[in-house]
Parts: C-alpha cells; structure tokens; sequence
C-alpha cells in the first residue's frame, strides 16, 4: 500500500531527528541488508530484545529479488507490529533512476553510488548525478548518501588476503570528502578507511586517526560500508569519533547459510521450511543484537 505524501515527509523527518540523536549521543545506527522475511524478522527481534533504533537497506539486486513496494510494506507492517524505530536504506543505488524510485516508494535514506556501478564514472560525472539526487530527494525530504570513490570487495565471503598498501589508495581524505560534501549537499558522507565488502580471512584494520580528521572536515553524517568481519573495538572508537550509521550485511548471510545447512543435515526427513527456521532466526538474530551492542545504539529507540 502506497503512503502518502505527508505520511512519507513525517518518517524522513523522523529518520533526520535519529541522525541528530546519534550525532550528539555518539552511537551508530546499524544498517542490516534483507534480501527475504526470515532476515528481516531477526533484525525486528533483535531491535526490540535491544530497544534499538534499526535500517533496514536493500542493493539494487535485493530490490529486484523482493520488489520496492514489497519492501516498504514489509517493513512498515512490522515496524508497527514489533514497535519499533525502523527505517529503510536503498544501498548503492547504481544511477539516478533507481535511486528516484526509491525516493518515490518513500524510504528515508538513499545511497546513490554511482563510482560502484561504472567504475569509470569520473568525479564530475559522479558529482552532477549525486547532485541530481539531491534536489530530486527534497520533495520528501530523504537523507541522501554517496561518495567520490570505489569500494572495494563484495558482499560475500574472500579467500584472499587484504592488501592494504593498494586499498590505502582509495582511502578517503578530509579535503576530498569536505569538498564533494560542499559540492553536492549530501546528508550522509560514506568514508573509505579501511572498511571493505564482505568478510575476509583476517580481521579488517580501520584508520582511526584518518576518521577523526574527516570527523573534523565536515559537518554531515559519515557512514561506514563493509562492517563485516570488523573487530568491534573499531566500531566502539568509530561512534566515539563520530560515525552514524554502519552498514551490515556478509555477517548475518553467512550465519544464515551455515545456520541453514545445519538444521537441515541434522534434520534430513523434514520439508515443512517453518520447522526448520527458528535456528536460522536466532543465528541472525544474535548477530545484529551483537553489532548494535558495540555501535552503541542499545536504549536508543524513540517509538
């Protein structure tokens, strides 16, 4: 069911007030990925066993597994149904189109990233399209994130060993990230320091210091991609410094599928799906209450 105009305006500016709040309080707000309803249960149950704020957010692949419209109803029948804080992110959306039907399905944060999508786009390139949704995304008032850099990885697990000397390279700098800010009038900033898509076979190293002088550079949210396989010490300094928002995703799809093929070798002769995911729901769902534990954002919730 659509929302109105007004009823979308009303939950992104509910969704600014959050930021503020982690802004001042120094927590992060997770952002978990869903790419089916058993994910999202968990995160439901895990924001409300820890009374936290939650986001939801889909990649333009989980968008077109699920369906846009699908996704904002799921989210807001279960919002109300668990009482929660809940809000949705549409997570490196690839052009300006997408990033505009997402604005129109009325979520309140949107990730335009079109250096993910054409690599070769160049900064002007980038610049002109974030830009483009920038003002698209004033008739509702959404909170608008991007960057002027690659990420590295992918949501999914890495045999190889993460070079730092070449991701260094990518890095980003306190005046590249104040002048795309300046530039574009984007909400959210979403800083290269270390973090990386999905999970590798050691643990990522996140540069503090460099945070803390983007910290310093501009006054916008900052966000941190790649939360997975992260020590949470990075994460409890990050909010510290001053880090609103961290994306999850490799993490909890990977405690699914092991999770999953468990319950299913110890129960070979059961084909009811309902039977076999309770398991699945709490492996999940201990994941996201561990992360919101050390984003800090346990006792955040406003309902």
């Amino acid at each position: 069911m659509s929302l109105t105009i007004a009823e979308i305006r009303n939950s992104t500016a509910n969704a600014r007030r959050l930021m503020e709040r982690a802004k001042q309080d120094r927590f992060a707000v997770g952002a978990f990925n869903i790419d089916n309803q058993e994910t999202l249960i968990a995160i439901c149950r895990a924001a409300q066993a820890k009374q936290s704020p939650v986001m939801v957010e889909v990649s333009n692949g989980e968008v077109q597994a699920v369906g846009i419209d699908n996704i904002r109803d799921m989210v807001d029948n279960y919002k109300v149904e668990y009482g929660l804080e809940m809000f949705i992110n549409l997570d490196h959306s690839p052009s300006v189109e997408a990033a505009k039907r997402g604005i129109d399905a009325g979520f309140e944060f949107i990730h335009i990233d079109i250096s993910q999508a054409r690599k070769d786009a160049s900064y002007d390139e980038i610049v002109d399209e974030t830009r483009q949704v920038v003002e698209y995304a004033k008739f509702t008032g959404a909170l608008v994130e991007s960057e002027p850099h690659y990420f590295g990885g992918s949501s999914n697990m890495h045999d190889e060993a993460i070079d730092y000397e070449e991701i260094r390279k990518t890095f980003s700098t306190p005046e590249g990230a104040r002048e795309f800010v300046d530039t574009t009038g984007i909400d959210t900033f979403a800083a290269a320091i270390g973090n990386l898509h999905g999970k590798y076979p050691v643990p990522k190293q996140l540069d503090i210091d460099l945070l803390r002088r983007i910290r310093e550079a501009i006054s916008c949210n900052i966000s941190l991609h790649g939360g997975s396989g992260t020590p949470g010490h990075f994460f409890e300094e990050a909010a510290k410094v001053g880090v609103e928002k961290v994306n999850i995703n490799s993490d909890m799809r990977i405690a699914f599928r092991t999770t999953l093929e468990k319950v299913l070798k110890e129960n070979p002769d059961q084909y009811a799906v309902m039977k076999l995911m309770p398991e699945v729901f709490q492996a999940v769902q201990q994941v996201v209450e561990e992360k919101i534990d050390t984003f800090g954002s346990a006792g955040k919730a406003q309902v």
